[in-house]
């Protein structure tokens, strides 16, 4: 009898965790609250229910033989009393770190990890009382459900104050020192459960609105840089508890400064290349991490590669054209993810392409880019 994985959410992620999960042997129960979710799409089954449902969680669980996640929102204090009876990984304890950020950013803090000054407000005298210790720029950032700039707002100026607090009113909110990066990198992580540790190459992210646009590897900086932005990746995994696949942002800053921005406790955008680029994808090291596998190579089998999001550039329906098209291209694998409804901005699919260098892979990557709408 093959063994089941579940996973809480089922967006793109997901959908690649479960692609992943089947070619190694595993079935796979999905929990989502759209029907017919893009995991759902190609999973043996989706439970329809809320990421923070207690009970729809627990049925989950009583299913499987192993509980992941994909998304930040699920509810780790069910997650972390599942984990009594079954494998739950990542842990319950480092999502529930990870996904308040002010509470990220003290544990970053209290481990010595270097990142962004950073402070907690409540009010408007709180953020005009830290405008003076950090000064202008300064990022006003939602604590809790924030993701691809959704909870973020950047101060310049005095005027600006009212109107960062009224888009996050209601929220608990945080601030943090803007840091006049040169570059942003990242660094996909893997752990097993016996805590062997595999570390992916260094990427160059660009971002544009707080949403990832594009991808290269290697990242354009010094062997220094690298292998420094490497050790930071695998200090933070000493630190954090649980099994699986970890994404690690960073500034690179003028001085040489690699500063920690973010961390996922999860698969990530900035590692979907290691599907055509890697021994093993990001997503079969989670898979393999989170069931007491032994962990897959990182290395790369292309010399470089990029990877483009597909973002949404309006409301309605979802109609991929030209998807052919871009495919046909010579080291292009385009990936779309199922979604039924397009949005501004919305994450609905990727492309990656190899080539001999990363500039040359970005060239391909963007005019297959060129060739689809959705």
């Amino acid at each position: 009898m093959n063994k089941k994985i579940g996973i809480v959410g089922g967006g793109q992620l997901g959908r690649m965790l479960t692609f992943a999960a089947k070619k190694l042997g595993f079935s796979v129960i999905i929990l989502d609250p759209t029907p017919d979710s893009p995991a759902g799409q190609v999973a043996d089954r989706q439970i329809v229910g809320s990421f923070k449902d207690e009970e729809k969680i627990k049925e989950l669980a009583k299913e499987v033989d192993y509980l992941t996640f994909e998304i930040e929102l699920a509810n780790a204090d069910v997650l972390n009393e599942i984990s009594k009876k079954i494998p739950v990984n990542p842990s319950a304890k480092t999502l529930n770190i990870i996904k308040d950020k002010l509470k990220q950013k003290t544990f970053l803090q209290s481990n010595g990890i270097p990142t962004a000054d950073f402070a907690k407000v409540l009010d408007k005298g709180d953020v005009l009382r830290l405008v003076k210790m950090f000064g202008f720029p300064l990022l006003l950032k939602a604590r809790f459900d924030a993701y691809d700039g959704r909870g973020n707002f950047l101060i310049k100026k005095e005027e600006d104050i009212d109107w960062g607090l009224e888009k996050l009113g209601g929220r608990k909110l945080y601030v943090e020192k803007f840091v006049p990066f040169v570059k942003e990198i990242a660094v996909m992580v893997g752990r097993s459960t016996i805590g062997e540790v595999m570390v992916y190459p260094v990427v160059e992210t660009t971002h544009k609105n707080n949403i990832c646009h594009t991808v290269v590897v290697p990242a354009d900086v010094s062997e220094e840089v690298g292998n420094k932005a490497k050790v930071l990746a695998a200090s933070v995994m000493e630190h954090l508890q649980g099994a699986g696949v970890f994404g690690i942002e960073m500034f690179l800053t003028k001085d040489g400064k690699v500063l920690i921005n973010e961390i996922a406790p999860r698969v990530h955008n900035s590692g979907h290349y290691t599907i055509e680029a890697c021994v093993t994808s990001q997503f079969e090291q989670h898979i393999r991490a989170i069931t007491g596998m032994e962990l897959g190579s990182t290395d790369l089998i292309v010399p470089a590669a990029a990877m483009v999001n597909i973002l949404g550039e309006r409301e309605g329906p979802s109609k991929p054209e030209g998807v052919v098209k871009a495919s046909a291209m010579k080291g292009v694998e385009v990936h779309i993810y199922g979604k039924s409804e397009t949005k501004i901005e919305r994450k609905m699919g990727h492309i990656t392409a190899v080539g001999k260098s990363a500039k040359e892979a970005l060239k391909k990557a963007l005019l297959a880019r060129k060739y689809i709408t959705i």
